[in-house]
């Protein structure tokens, strides 16, 4: 892919060493203690700090999806916009992801799909050096093999204009949420 958002925070907020990330993340989802499911979760929340600050609580938030991440194949992804001030929320119009663990792709399909609400709008810079989505794709990458994302920063927005995003974005079992706390 030739489209590709690299990673901004690889090296300071995670490890660049793709063997050391995936032990790291590895370690944290073990370390968790999970809460009983009998499902797994539809939706997760989780902070988005580097890995010494929010591993193990991100580890927890992710650790009922370990072996049950099999059906997912879009992952909708929205974090707080930390570097720049944006109205609404701002996608991309890269194919890909970057990480030390390889290529997340970006479903396109569903991307542009959501380009038609007006609270939505392409912004590749709001990403560009964003940690609030990266942070979580290695977790991701960890625990499912096959999936694509959608990702999104929340700039001033309302609770209405999310909403009506997860009601369009919501689907069955093969549409995970994972919302970052701001």
């Amino acid at each position: 892919m030739s489209n590709v958002r690299e990673t901004a925070v690889a090296g300071t907020f995670y490890p660049a060493e793709p063997d050391r990330l995936k032990e790291l993340v590895q370690q944290y989802l073990d370390e968790a203690v999970p809460a009983p499911q009998p499902q797994p979760p539809k939706a997760i929340i989780a902070p988005h700090a580097g890995y010494v600050y929010s591993g193990p609580i991100v580890g927890s938030a992710f650790k009922p999806l370990a072996g049950k991440m099999a059906g997912v194949q879009r992952v909708v992804l929205i974090g707080p916009a930390h570097t720049m001030a944006i109205e609404g929320l701002a996608t991309v119009s890269v194919d890909a992801f970057a990480t030390p663990l390889g290529l997340v792709p970006v479903d396109r399909a569903v991307v542009e799909g959501i380009q038609s609400l007006p609270q939505v709008q392409v912004n590749d810079a709001a990403h560009s050096r964003e940690h609030a989505l990266e942070v979580m794709l290695p977790f991701l990458q960890t625990l499912a093999a096959d999936f694509a994302i959608v990702p999104l920063v929340a700039g001033s927005t309302t609770g209405e204009d999310v909403f009506e995003l997860l009601r369009r974005l919501w689907g069955g079992p093969e549409t995970l949420i994972v919302m970052r706390r701001p």
